[in-house]
């Protein structure tokens, strides 16, 4: 009874161990393609970041209206290449990634760029992301919703394109 009592307790350490290393990598890949898509967002590459999506992901995002908005990678490269004309120098400096579990990333970073007029910002922005099977399945950004009336005018070509 020993015998198996001590069989049972290595067993379950082993597994144990086992779920932790499982769970460790996928946070590992999640912070790595995190990564890779702030690359590709830096370097304006839209379709590459975009193929990081699945086919249709949703998204909170207040520049999108209220709620959760569906969106494919069609329509996420027509967004940042439409927001791209608008704001060539766009970059997007990481913060903070702050892992959750297996499925959920949370990113703090600060975007900015230059508006045609000239004008700079910059706008701190904390998205979550679900990332399954290695794609973005869900992008909730939060960000302060005054930029977007701050450069209501700049921006009216951006969301008539969308």
């Amino acid at each position: 009874m020993r015998k198996i009592t001590i069989l049972l307790i290595l067993i379950l350490t082993i597994t144990a161990c086992n779920n932790k290393k499982s769970q460790t990598m996928k946070i590992i890949e999640n912070e790595n393609l995190v990564k890779k898509y702030f690359e590709h967002f830096n370097n304006h590459e839209w379709t590459k970041m975009a193929n990081m999506y699945a086919e249709t992901s949703e998204f909170k995002d207040p520049s999108l209206g209220p709620g959760i908005v569906k969106q494919t990678r069609q329509q996420i490269i027509d967004k940042y290449s439409s927001l791209n004309d608008v704001f060539p120098d766009l970059k997007d400096q990481l913060v903070q990634i702050y892992p959750s579990g297996d499925k959920h990333i949370i990113i703090e970073f600060v975007s900015s760029g230059t508006a045609p007029d000239n004008s700079k910002f910059e706008l701190p922005i904390c998205v979550i992301f679900t990332i399954e099977n290695g794609l973005i399945t869900k992008d909730f950004s939060y960000f302060d919703n005054s930029f977007i009336h701050k450069f209501r005018m700049i921006l009216k070509p951006f969301y008539i394109k969308r």
